[in-house]
Parts: structure tokens; sequence; C-alpha cells
């Protein structure tokens, strides 16, 4: 029975963007997974859970050494509740604005808490509705007239109705309210949207993660250090050391206000846009890939895990 139920969620997995019932019948799993993993695990064991699905082995999370170890003790050990604010699409617009970081943000069209809310005919041509209260629900609508809207109200409605905090029990989404953003859209001279990422220990910018070409047979993730040179590892994805991504004009002030961005934080990923050498803001992400073990080779996890520095006591009590 379970091999079975395991080859109808790939099949789900593999197929739910063709039809937007299978899409529907995805996001309803995820809810009923949602509900029997919050009742049944607290959040160690939610965490432990996650790890050893993943990874096949359980985190030491009493002597952690790799990245993704120290990643899983973060989120049990270390809540400041402004994280919360960074990690909401919506309110992280207005902690930029009050730190002098306004000139960053593209555009905001709407935040609603409701589909119904939506005026799809007041919404220019193209445009991006996202899940503030999430990570990866993203609607991108490069022309308007080729939108099913009601296939779009279907998807968006579903994720209105969960967050995201169940699985590996990133808690920054638990009390964020749900709620759609819908931003101007951006396009780059690749003709997409390359985005850089950049990895900040201790308020400091050690390395880029860059992607471009995304959703193409030319997708390449590639890492890189703040002098832009190609590095040799992965995280998720192989590198594509065949696929020069070219370095950003907006670098050097990305890596900058990226610093500011991260200071007083262990960890934090600073995602960019560059768009005709202006430079916007993305997201404030603490858990990438819920803080899994995806470096490749994995040698790097302990590199990683080197680079981060869990808070001290004294941090701790201030939180």
């Amino acid at each position: 029975m379970s091999n079975l139920i395991h080859r109808a969620r790939e099949w789900l997995v593999a197929k739910k963007n063709e039809q937007t019932w299978l899409y529907l019948c995805w996001m309803n799993w995820l809810r009923l997974r949602a509900a029997i993993n919050l009742r049944k695990f607290d959040d160690r064991q939610a965490v432990i859970h996650l790890y050893k699905r993943y990874a096949g082995r359980e985190p030491d999370l009493e002597n952690p050494v790799r990245f993704s170890e120290k990643m899983q003790w973060l989120k049990l050990n270390y809540r400041p509740a402004v994280q919360t604010i960074l990690a909401d699409k919506h309110e992280v617009r207005t902690y930029l604005t009050d730190k002098g970081y306004g000139h960053l943000l593209n555009e905001q069209l709407a935040c609603v808490s409701s589909v119904e809310d939506i005026d799809f005919s007041a919404l220019p041509n193209q445009f991006v509705v996202k899940a503030a209260h999430a990570s990866g629900w993203n609607l991108i609508c490069q022309d308007k007239r080729s939108l099913d809207v009601k296939s779009a109200k279907v998807r968006l409605a579903s994720w209105l109705q969960q967050g995201i905090f169940w699985n590996g029990r990133e808690w920054p989404y638990k009390n964020i309210p749900r709620r759609l953003v819908i931003e101007e859209y951006l396009e780059d001279s690749s003709g997409g949207l390359r985005d850089y990422k950049v990895f900040c220990f201790g308020g400091i910018a050690e390395f880029i993660q860059a992607n471009s070409g995304r959703a193409s047979a030319e997708h390449a993730q590639n890492f890189y250090s703040v002098d832009w040179e190609l590095l040799p590892f992965g995280k998720d994805l192989t590198p594509r050391s065949d696929i020069t991504i070219p370095k950003p004009g907006t670098l050097d002030e990305m890596v900058k206000l990226a610093q500011k961005l991260a200071t007083g934080h262990p960890f934090v990923r600073v995602d960019f846009y560059d768009v005709d050498d202006r430079l916007f803001f993305g997201e404030l992400t603490f858990y990438p890939a819920s803080g899994l073990p995806d470096f490749r080779p994995d040698q790097f996890d302990f590199t990683c895990g080197d680079m981060l520095s869990l808070p001290s006591a004294n941090e701790m009590n201030n939180v």
C-alpha cells in the first residue's frame, strides 16, 4: 500500500502543473499532509523526520557541524520576532523603506487576502503574483491575453488556504498573514530574469548563487565568489561550468547591501535581481531548501558549516 501511495504521489508531482484539477489535488494533498504532520510531530520530531527522510540519517542537533544541521538547530532554538516580518513578502517592504532601502523595491500593484479582491481587468498585461506567506508560490503572467483567469484564481485560492510552516517547521512563516502580493513584471537583457542569492554568514557575504534560464534547457545554477569567480560546488542542482552567467553590473552594490541587510543574523540569504544595471530586492531567506543537506559535493555542507557560527548564550537571551 505504501508503495502505491508513493507512486501516486510521484505521478501527481510530475503532472500537477498540466491540469488545474491535478494542481488542486496536489494542494489538497499537501493540506492533508500538513494536518497529519502537525498532529503527529512536535517541532523537534518534525525537523528530524524531514531531515532523515531526505538524507537517510538524523541530524546531530546536540553538536551540529554541518551547515544543514546548524540550520535545523537555528529553527528550533533561535527565533527573533523580526524574522517573521522579514520573511513576509509584504511586510518586508515597510521594513526596507524604514531602513532607507525603499529604492530597491519593485512596484507593488496590490496586496489582497482574497482572490475575489483581485481585479484582473485592471492589471497590466504583464505582472507577477506571489504568496506573501510562502516561498516559491509564484504566478508569472507574461501576456494577460493568454491567461486562464479561472484557472489562475483556483491556484491562488489554494495558496491562501495553507502555509508552508508544517513540513520543515520554518517558524518565520507560521504567523505570516495569508496574502497575495501583485508586483510589476521584471525582465532583464536575457529575456528572462536572472536572480542572485547572496549567502551571508554573520553579516559577511561569502558567496553568491546565480540562476539563469529558469524553465529552459539552458537553466544554469552556479555559485560564484563575491569577486565573481566560479566556485567548485552546487546546491540542489549540479553546476553548469559550460554556461557562464555574466557578472551583474550591480555586483559591488549587491554585496554591500546584502551585508547591511544581513547584519545581526547568524545566517541569511539575500536575494536580488539586476535589470539593466538597476538593483531590485527579491527576498530574505533564512532556511534555503528548509536547510536540508543538498550541497554537491556533500563536503561543502561541512565547509559552509564552518562559516556559520551559532548564537552565543548572551545573543540567545536577547532574542
